[in-house]
């Protein structure tokens, strides 16, 4: 596969690097008005790309992601599209449009759902290790360095963690317990005070019956987070603590551990704990091999843009819900 790299940021630089070491993946070039790679043809924009290509990375600012998957598509490129799909639910059907005239294929960043970990986390649930899953309770919390900010549009609105970190956390929620259909939250920016939220709580009604909680924060330097826990960022610093708890009718997991409690029949009894032993793999590499598999026609997207669009659309009602006051 001809691959492009679109925008060379933090997680484009990561897609850029695993895909120069993955064997089916032929990097023809990478696209940025202002960062460049040695290694590879260097282009300012999709519409200054000279060369043959099957395929691209679009790991740029996600407001840009419409404009450059329609441009994309014009040259029947298919596309890995970084979360979130786009910053708005306009955006994304225009994603979808663009695609779907073009007879093109997207994926959809969200690459969670190719940790190796997670894999054995739905199984486990859908083995009804625990029951009827009811309840999860989870902690994002992971204090971004000052220099994050100097990038100016992670300094405002845009740079909000619920659309570049809650989004992944909603996913895998969505992944696990299906369709999501109420949404509260609150919100505060009482440590930085900028025009966005930092810090709150959603709470997720899904159509199976489940709830879960969401507890957020890029301010807050604690050892929870699905990064620290499971050590998959080498930007953020491995903790090993569980992130995630979730209890059903029969038991209780955690995760990343895959900590199992079950075999108590209620309260009086004292329930057994197992830990399973986890799988690891590298999740942007098992994302980026799907990407050619379904470049190739092999695989059906695990993340198509119309399945990242409901993770879309629950994002932005948790934004609205938790806006401060002042940022809204």
């Amino acid at each position: 596969m001809k691959l492009l790299v679109a925008g060379l940021g933090l997680i484009g630089t990561r897609h850029l690097q695993h895909a120069l070491a993955v064997p089916q993946i032929d990097v023809v070039g990478v696209i940025d008005p202002a960062q460049h790679q040695d290694s590879v043809p260097h282009f300012a924009s999709i519409e200054a790309v000279d060369l043959d290509a099957d395929a691209i990375v679009i790991a740029t600012p996600s407001h840009l992601h419409a404009d450059h998957a329609e441009a994309a598509a014009k040259r029947g490129w298919h596309m890995l599209i970084e979360k979130p799909v786009a910053h708005s639910l306009d955006a994304a059907d225009r994603i979808i449009a663009a695609a779907t005239r073009a007879g093109v294929r997207t994926l959809v960043g969200h690459h969670r759902r190719h940790h190796a970990a997670v894999a054995q986390l739905k199984s486990l649930l859908e083995s009804g290790a625990i029951g009827q899953p009811l309840l999860a309770s989870m902690i994002w919390a992971m204090k971004k360095p000052d220099a994050y900010f100097d990038v100016p549009w992670r300094a405002g609105p845009d740079g909000s963690p619920v659309m570049l970190n809650l989004v992944h956390e909603v996913d895998l929620l969505r992944y696990l317990f299906g369709d999501v259909t109420a949404v509260r939250g609150v919100g505060s920016n009482a440590v930085r005070g900028a025009a966005r939220v930092e810090s709150g709580a959603a709470v997720l009604q899904f159509a199976s019956g489940a709830s879960a909680s969401i507890a957020f924060s890029d301010a807050s330097a604690s050892p929870f987070g699905f990064e620290a826990g499971t050590g998959e960022n080498p930007n953020i610093a491995a903790t090993g603590q569980d992130y995630l708890h979730i209890c059903g009718t029969n038991g209780a997991v955690s995760f990343p551990s895959l900590t199992l409690w079950s075999g108590a029949r209620d309260w009086s009894e004292t329930p057994q704990r197992a830990v399973q032993k986890s799988a690891t793999n590298v999740p942007l590499v098992a994302q980026l091999e799907h990407f050619a598999q379904v470049c190739s026609g092999q695989a059906t997207a695990l993340v198509s843009a119309q399945d990242a669009r409901k993770t879309l659309d629950v994002t932005l009602a948790i934004e609205a819900a938790v806006a401060p006051k002042e940022a809204a």
